[in-house]
């Protein structure tokens, strides 16, 4: 069997944009008729042109290859240009190839990609969302700066049957951090963090999704703000790249530190295990090299006793991955979601991930376990701007 064709989707991600304004897919076509479809998340430039760059991997060293040898094309797809570094860009493209030929291989063989990653271990997965507007006050940002009306939403999401939310209490992120917070940010995260736990009580776990904001000194100083109220993580206390800095807030705080969505492939994740930097590994799927090389990257988390949460913000194919390799990882904690998977989520695939009760239920059916609805695809056309996490452009 040989891959084929290739083909890529730039979809819209309508109102109120939950995920981001829009989603990179692909699709493997091979000789046997099997078709596979990947995910690109969180590439830097305008989604046309990562399209194109995928199409470009794709025609240079995917057609023709054999979707069952990844460890080979990985490789070759790795080193091209005498690169051989984890490059965010390169290395999205490659892990929304990569999982496209996992979905062709568990099609082939009738299973689950999960079962042909060790087996499956959960029978169902504890997931999160993050906190955002409720649906008749959708425009309206209130809940990332308002600690009362974030607490509101929390509790909201905990009586739906989330046992965990995430929230920025130090909202926004900037160009130009990682920067020292001001005592009113200070105060502002403080009781935010407060609201929300004397809103949700021991029913729901805190998770601080703060995006690398500060100094070292400065996340020692909100870690000390936030510990009283027992957040099960601290994320991103400061900003990815130096890992010996985020080791010393590691240190000096009792709440766990989780990074790992602004990272890619296992030479990264090894730096922050080496270093002590983090417990709680937040590989995202559709950057991290694929479905292999995070779990290789569980892997080495489990011999040094750190978990795995894998992050999310972007479309469902990539969500779908995620669950794969949360449902056969021993040392999975907790999985990101879009709220309850509903909403567009749902509208892109034929048959819509399943949530109940706060768990995410793996799918039995080969592959991923999902299908694309290219209807639906072609119907919503990317058009816009590209606004997909950009910062602001000066610090306030």
């Amino acid at each position: 069997m040989k891959i084929t064709d290739i083909k890529t989707f730039v979809v819209e991600n309508p109102p109120p944009h939950f995920g981001g304004p829009y989603f990179i897919f692909v699709k493997l076509i091979t000789s046997g008729g099997l078709e596979g479809v990947g995910e690109a998340y969180g590439v830097p430039f305008g989604p046309h042109t990562v399209a194109r760059m995928i199409e470009d991997v794709g025609e240079r060293f995917v057609i023709g290859f054999d979707p069952f040898k990844i460890e080979s094309l990985w490789r070759i797809v790795y080193s091209s240009g005498y690169t051989q570094h984890p490059d965010l860009s390169l290395m999205g493209v490659l892990s929304a190839i990569e999982m496209a030929c996992w979905d062709i291989i568990g099609k082939s063989l009738d299973k689950p990609v999960y079962e042909l990653l060790g087996g499956q271990i959960y029978e169902k997965l504890r997931s999160y969302t993050y906190l955002y507007p409720a649906a008749d006050q959708a425009d309206d940002e209130s809940v990332y700066y308002e600690a009362d009306l974030a607490a509101e939403r929390a509790a909201a999401y905990v009586e739906m049957g989330f046992t965990a939310v995430k929230f920025d209490p130090l909202y926004p992120y900037t160009a130009f951090d990682p920067r020292q917070p001001s005592m009113t940010l200070l105060d502002r995260a403080e009781a935010f963090v407060k609201k929300i736990r004397e809103a949700v009580g021991s029913r729901a776990d805190l998770l601080v999704g703060t995006h690398g904001q500060f100094t070292t000194a400065g996340a020692i100083r909100v870690a000390r703000r936030i510990e009283p109220y027992d957040p099960l993580w601290f994320e991103e206390p400061v900003p990815p790249e130096n890992e010996n800095e985020m080791a010393k807030v590691a240190a000096a705080t009792s709440v766990p530190i989780a990074t790992g969505e602004r990272l890619t492939t296992k030479y990264d994740f090894a730096r922050i295990l080496r270093a002590g930097s983090a417990s709680i590994l937040q590989m995202d799927l559709g950057r991290v090299g694929g479905l292999l090389e995070a779990k290789k990257i569980a892997g080495m988390a489990e011999a040094h006793y750190a978990q795995i949460a894998p992050h999310l913000y972007c479309g469902p194919i990539v969500g779908a991955a995620n669950i794969q390799l949360a449902a056969c990882s021993p040392n999975f904690l907790i999985l990101e979601g879009i709220e309850t998977w509903g909403g567009f989520h749902a509208k892109i695939l034929k048959k819509s991930i399943v949530w109940q009760d706060g768990y995410i239920l793996p799918p039995t059916e080969p592959g991923l376990g999902v299908e694309l609805n290219e209807e639906v695809a072609v119907r919503y056309p990317y058009a816009g701007h590209d606004r997909h996490l950009n910062p602001q452009e000066r610090p306030l």
